[in-house]
C-alpha cells in the first residue's frame, strides 16, 4: 500500500470513535445523562466498554464529546434595547428548566476538563455571536458575552447543581426581576472606571 492510499483510508480508531459518539448521542437522548451507562453505550456501539474509557476517559468526557448544544439564543437585535437583559434571562431560564442535558454538561464541566472546554466553546461562540448582532463595540463584545455567561452559569450552578435553597425556592419571574438589570448593564451599559 502506498503512503497516499494509506492516507485516504479512514483509520480504524476514527471509525471506533464515530461509532461510540453515535451510540452515546442516542443513549444520552433516550435515557438522559444520569441513566445512560458506559456499558450500554459500548453495547450499542458493539465494542468493549474499555474502549470507551480509552478514548474518552470517563462518562463526563464522553458526554462532553457527544454533546451537541444549540442554546437557541433569541435574536437580540430584534428586541427593544431596554429589554435585552430581560429577554436573555427569560430565554436561559426556559432552556435550563426544560433541558436536563445542559444541567448534565454543567455538572460534568465542574470536574472534567473536556466538558469544561465544551461549555466554554458553546458559550463563547454562541453568546458572543448573539451579542455582536446588535452592534456592540467589537472591542467589548467578548467581554460583555463573558460577563453575561458568568451570571447565567453562576445562576445555573447554584440553582440546578448545588441546589442552594434560596435559589431553588425562588420563582423564575422573581429571578428575572433580579437578574435582568445586571444582564442589561452587561449587554448595553458602559464600564464604570
Amino acid at each position: 500500500m502506498t503512503a497516499r492510499a494509506h492516507q485516504t483510508q479512514p483509520r480504524r480508531s476514527d471509525a471506533t470513535r464515530a461509532a461510540i459518539l453515535r451510540a452515546a448521542r442516542e443513549r444520552f437522548a433516550a435515557d438522559g445523562y444520569e441513566r445512560a451507562t458506559i456499558r450500554a453505550i459500548a453495547a450499542d456501539a458493539r465494542i468493549d466498554p474499555s474502549m470507551v474509557m480509552r478514548y474518552y476517559g470517563s462518562k463526563e468526557g464522553l458526554f462532553a464529546a457527544a454533546a451537541e448544544f444549540d442554546l437557541r439564543l433569541p435574536d437580540l437585535a430584534a428586541v427593544p434595547p431596554r429589554q435585552r437583559g430581560e429577554a436573555l434571562i427569560r430565554h436561559f431560564l426556559t432552556r435550563w428548566e426544560g433541558d436536563e442535558t445542559l444541567v448534565a454538561l454543567l455538572r460534568a464541566a465542574s470536574t472534567n476538563p473536556g466538558a469544561a472546554e465544551r461549555m466554554r466553546g458553546i458559550f463563547a461562540d454562541q453568546l458572543t455571536a448573539t451579542v455582536a448582532t446588535f452592534g456592540t463595540d467589537p472591542t467589548t463584545t467578548a467581554r460583555r458575552a463573558g460577563l453575561v455567561a458568568s451570571q447565567i452559569l453562576g445562576l445555573a450552578f447554584t440553582r440546578y447543581i448545588v441546589r442552594l435553597p434560596p435559589m431553588v425556592d425562588v420563582e423564575p419571574e422573581e429571578l428575572v426581576s433580579w437578574i435582568a438589570p445586571t444582564l442589561q448593564r452587561y449587554l448595553t451599559g458602559l464600564a464604570e472606571n
